[in-house]
């Protein structure tokens, strides 16, 4: 399993971001969590294959409709022990 942190900025909170990657995560048989930073950026942790984490990945640059990506910054994890359901957290000052 791989995984990667990704740190998404632009205008991506108060639009749907975080459910709409949970969502889009989900669908692809992904692993992790989604939150707010009280920075304003977004943070997702996701584990899975390559190919999954790809397409998550080119979700992520676009986002949903109101959204407006403007940098993602991209993180190699060491393998996290997740097991359930792709999950969205409270928000967090990282």
């Amino acid at each position: 399993m791989i995984c990667y942190r990704y740190l998404i900025s632009g205008r991506v909170q108060g639009v749907f971001y975080r459910a709409s990657a949970q969502h889009q995560a989900s669908a692809l048989g992904l692993r992790g969590w989604v939150r707010n930073l009280v920075d304003g950026r977004v943070e997702l942790l996701a584990c899975g294959d390559q190919k999954a984490l790809d397409e998550l990945e080119k979700w992520l640059k676009i986002g949903p409709e109101y959204a407006k990506v403007s940098n993602i910054e991209i993180i190699k994890e060491n393998q996290k022990a997740l097991s359930g359901n792709f999950e969205v957290r409270p928000t967090s000052s990282l």
